[in-house]
């Protein structure tokens, strides 16, 4: 499959939108889309969008695929703020998930903004999925989120040796990150009717565990399947009655449902990428 990769222009803005809403109707623990096309149309109207980083991907003439860059600081201890990149949503066409659209977007917008001289790429996101491309915890550089939390799905990537050598503090996003319920509400009825997703319950996962993780899934508030993707391999193996057999078997499950995997500790991307610690 061809896939080619291009700069997005105002022709391609409302064929992006609805291509997001189809990317994430369903996604975590919304039964529609959770606001991901509202963040884009807003994002590309605002001084922190960039519009060399904001591309689509196209296989046959169609766009399939998509991906959106925004400006982000990190604030020090002393109060300096340090530019840097995040981005999202990537968003791949549901009749184009795993066949490389996704990957390919990766691939060449992180190589464009290291060409254009970015400093570093930060953002939250699958902490499964983006080791692969070179992200690595944000916390090994002493960064951590807006309120001083730190976890492995805030992630960040230098884009030149040394990008983050000496940067601690807390990470920044746009506020138009914070979707507005009311706001994606009537933005939501300009599009045709889709019928919600029934969310996988955890139970399905959960009835075939030990009843010391079952009790450990409900301290953590997973009531569906796909909110797994919050976390990391690591991160779950950290709680409690967990080990890698278990993680093992929940592996199995997560592929029958159609879910992503978790990352082990063997895993070479978590080796390569120093997630894991």
């Amino acid at each position: 499959m061809n896939i080619n990769i291009r700069n997005e222009v105002p022709a391609d803005y409302r064929i992006v939108e609805e291509l997001t809403r189809e990317a994430f109707w369903g996604n975590m623990d919304h039964p529609t889309c959770d606001g991901e096309h509202l963040l884009v149309h807003k994002l590309r109207k605002l001084p922190a969008f960039v519009p060399e980083l904001d591309f689509v991907a196209e296989v046959d003439g169609e766009i399939v695929g998509h991906i959106i860059y925004s400006l982000a600081k990190i604030i020090t201890p002393d109060n300096r703020e340090i530019k840097v990149l995040n981005f999202g949503p990537l968003s791949v066409h549901p009749n184009y998930k795993r066949m490389g659209v996704g990957s390919a977007l990766m691939h060449y917008s992180i190589a464009e903004a290291a060409r254009q001289g970015y400093r570093a790429i930060i953002f939250y996101g699958h902490p499964d999925y983006y080791p692969r491309f070179g992200f690595k915890r944000a916390s090994r550089y002493g960064i951590v989120s807006a309120d001083g939390s730190s976890f492995d799905a805030l992630m960040a990537m230098e884009l030149y040796d040394g990008a983050l050598d000496g940067i601690t503090g807390r990470f920044i996003e746009d506020e138009v990150y914070e979707v507005d319920p009311e706001e994606m509400a009537e933005f939501e009825k300009g599009f045709p009717y889709k019928e919600p997703v029934e969310l996988a319950p955890v139970e399905i996962l959960t009835a075939q565990l030990p009843e010391r993780v079952k009790q450990t899934f409900a301290q953590h508030e997973i009531k569906f399947v796909s909110q797994l993707q919050r976390f990391s391999g690591a991160e779950l193996l950290n709680w409690d009655g967990m080990d890698e057999q278990l993680l093992k078997k929940i592996n199995r499950i997560l592929s029958q449902l159609g879910q992503p995997c978790k990352l082990l500790p063997s895993s070479y991307i978590l080796q390569r990428t120093d997630l894991k610690e």
